[in-house]
């Protein structure tokens, strides 16, 4: 989050913490022997997926249903065991997206998926049921399951999560929040009849819970967006050893989409491997960089603002799912084709230029033109760079103080290398700690 002032104004900003729905904002309400735990105290564990398990019978039952589900999904502290859990409670649902009424699109990357996804999403589902699986959640668990543009609801997450639960329990499966999570969308969608489902990875690809989706007809297609140093005591390294886990994802018969900003070799290998339909880029697909195709021109990815020139990622991404939606229309597999309907470019246009929130977005205060706040995810050194330069040359000259906060498991020490090389002072950024678990802890 970056906010630009003029120096001499008497600059506050009320920070919203991160919340988790009105179950989160109760939490702040509990007795005293819980705060601590609720806002990140020394128990909470940092590891990746690792949460701490409380006795809070002791708390008030002023809970609704929706919430009470909510608490216990959150204090769930099993271990991820590769994909094992996920297997065996996907069976348990009936593998319910293993059907060739519905179209898989599978999305992995380290930056750009989520924007990805929603961008896909949004251009098909004028003319189909989609639904869209995105994690993490900004402000309410129910942002990450969707169908057409609106989240599930309270009571579909009271009908359907004790379902997913209950198998969890009848089946011994000790499964973590995510891999919960992850089935209670894989059967929303189901019992919805979507006829497309267009799904983000979590963390990796070749072991993350949403890559279990294996049948003859799915995934139609699956995208890398882009490979970076990320999470390295998990997916390795290198960017070669992370491209090669996030490429587990790729599917025998699919068609691959990648971004410019992936290993190829790698990548292009592991699709040879599982016998995938094709290997594409964007420029494979739409043509050069300016040109689609259909004689629509579109904006360079390299901007520059202000005379100041940066890569703009959004125009990237949009490009990327542009792509992915070409070769849902042309490509057939198993002598299946993707729902054959055809899409306008103005009805991709105008799903492409769509963004999550949080992503360079622009906040208004109320307090008139001195003061603008954007909000952007940015967690990782390629993500960093790119939102610093994106804010020098949109906001040159401002006066700009950035309030920051991290997960534990982000690169917090390189990440502070490229803010402080950036500032003109350390007085300019400003240290949060989110009500969080896995949040990096101030002191």
């Amino acid at each position: 989050l970056a906010s630009f002032c003029k120096p001499s104004s008497n600059f506050s900003l009320r920070l919203r913490r991160n919340l988790s729905d009105k179950t989160a904002v109760k939490h702040l309400n509990l007795s005293s022997s819980i705060q601590p735990f609720i806002m990140g105290s020394t128990e909470a564990k940092s590891n990746l997926g690792d949460e701490v398990q409380v006795d809070t019978t002791h708390i008030s039952s002023s809970f609704t249903k929706y919430e009470e589900l909510l608490r216990e999904l959150y204090y769930i502290s099993n271990k991820k065991r590769g994909l094992q859990n996920m297997i065996e409670l996907y069976d348990a649902l009936d593998k319910p997206l293993d059907s060739p009424k519905i179209s898989i699109v599978h999305v992995a990357g380290t930056n750009g998926k989520g924007s990805v996804t929603l961008k896909i999403a949004r251009s098909l589902e004028k003319h189909h049921k989609v639904g869209m699986l995105v994690s993490p959640h900004i402000s309410s668990f129910r942002e990450r399951i969707s169908i057409n543009g609106t989240l599930i609801s309270e009571q579909e997450v009271e009908t359907y999560l004790p379902q997913v639960i209950d198998l969890c329990n009848k089946h011994n499966i000790p499964a973590t929040f995510f891999e919960i999570a992850t089935g209670l969308a894989f059967l929303y969608f189901a019992k919805q009849g979507v006829d497309v489902v267009v799904l983000e990875t979590g963390l990796g690809g070749r072991l993350d819970a949403t890559n279990v989706v294996n049948h003859p007809y799915n995934p139609h297609l699956c995208i890398v967006t882009s490979i970076g140093l990320e999470h390295t005591a998990i997916l390795g390294n290198t960017v070669e050893l992370i491209g090669a886990e996030k490429a587990g994802v790729i599917k025998k018969n699919a068609s691959v989409l990648v971004g410019p900003n992936v290993p190829h070799d790698v990548i292009r290998k592991v699709a040879i491997e599982m016998e995938a339909e094709g290997y594409y880029t964007a420029d494979d697909v739409l043509g050069p960089t300016n040109y689609d195709g259909d004689g629509v021109g579109h904006e360079q990815i390299s901007q520059v603002v202000n005379g100041m020139e940066y890569v703009d990622y959004d125009v990237e991404n949009s490009r990327t799912a542009r792509a992915a939606i070409r070769l849902l229309q042309t490509k057939r597999k198993n002598n299946i084709t993707f729902p054959s309907i055809k899409l306008s470019d103005s009805d991709v246009s105008a799903g492409v230029c769509q963004r999550p929130q949080c992503r360079f977005e622009t906040v208004m205060t109320g307090r008139g033109e001195d003061v603008h706040v954007i909000l952007d995810i940015a967690h990782n050194p390629p993500a960093m760079i790119t939102l610093v330069a994106k804010l020098e040359a949109t906001y040159p000259n401002k006066h700009k103080r950035y309030v920051v906060g991290f997960s534990a498991d982000k690169d917090i020490a390189q990440i502070g290398k490229l803010l402080l090389s950036f500032v003109p002072s350390p007085s300019n950024i400003h240290l949060v700690e989110a009500v969080n678990l896995r949040a990096a802890k101030i002191c």
